[in-house]
């Protein structure tokens, strides 16, 4: 940081910059403390001056004056707007059912429903459906055997959900425990390679303690087993193999 003391417009959008970023009420002190230079009648006009600008009906937050300090806010008539967000981000929350199913695609893929049962030990019809629907797993094909069952893969959402950069940023097998003899690739025949389009070839390589597949607070913890919902769920969806002939 420059030893020489911001002023004017630099010396505001250094204020603006510490309003936002402060994790408790910015207060004249902690800019005095910063810029003991700036003088604190200079500090406090450059807070009035974030105020002011925050005003314009066409800025979404405002200046806050709370508990002695000054804090950033959304503009209570947009609250609806933030509660929406918060409210898809949520129903984005995956059970362990899913996320058990999410992993065995993401290392498997591609894969059809046959074999996702046989790893999981359950029917996963309605997950998939879940899934397929939360944008997080696509149809890739059909798979060139009796039936002709649909291929299932990884998108690009999928990546962004769990902060990936590609599926080689996906944990090492070996951190899943029982699951991971049944997570280990298969190498795919050419009738079940995907499209050009369709996820890369996955190498999983080693990462840090925890992966995108722990599950999140406030889900189901059934060790992976589908609770009774599900099973009726289960029971009421298609149990086919994703056959359509």
């Amino acid at each position: 940081m420059s030893d020489a003391t911001p002023q004017g417009d630099r010396l505001r959008a250094i204020v603006e910059a510490l309003v936002f970023a402060a994790e408790e009420p910015l207060t004249i002190d902690d800019l005095a403390d910063l810029f003991p230079g700036a003088g604190r009648e200079a500090l406090q006009a450059a807070l009035d001056a974030v105020t002011r600008a925050c005003e314009a009906e066409d800025r979404g937050l405002m200046v806050q004056r709370v508990a002695g300090g000054y804090r950033l806010a959304t503009k209570s008539d947009l609250g609806e707007y933030v509660r929406a967000l918060f409210r898809s981000r949520n129903r984005r929350r995956l059970t362990s059912q899913a996320l058990e199913t999410l992993a065995i695609i993401a290392y498997r893929q591609p894969i059809t429903t046959p074999e996702i049962q046989a790893i999981r030990g359950t029917d996963p019809s309605s997950v998939l459906d879940a899934l397929l629907e939360k944008k997080l797993v696509r149809v890739l094909g059909r798979k060139k055997v009796v039936g002709k069952p649909f291929l299932y893969g990884t998108t690009p959402e999928f990546l962004a959900h769990f902060g990936l950069n590609t599926l080689q940023d996906l944990p090492d097998i070996s951190e899943f425990g029982g699951l991971g003899p049944g997570l280990e690739p298969a190498a795919a025949s050419p009738s079940e390679r995907p499209a050009p389009d369709a996820p890369a070839p996955l190498f999983a390589r080693s990462a840090e303690a925890g992966g995108p597949f722990e599950e999140e607070d406030g889900d189901d913890e059934d060790n992976g087993e589908d609770s009774p919902e599900d099973e009726d769920d289960d029971e009421n969806e298609r149990g086919d193999d994703g056959d359509d002939s």
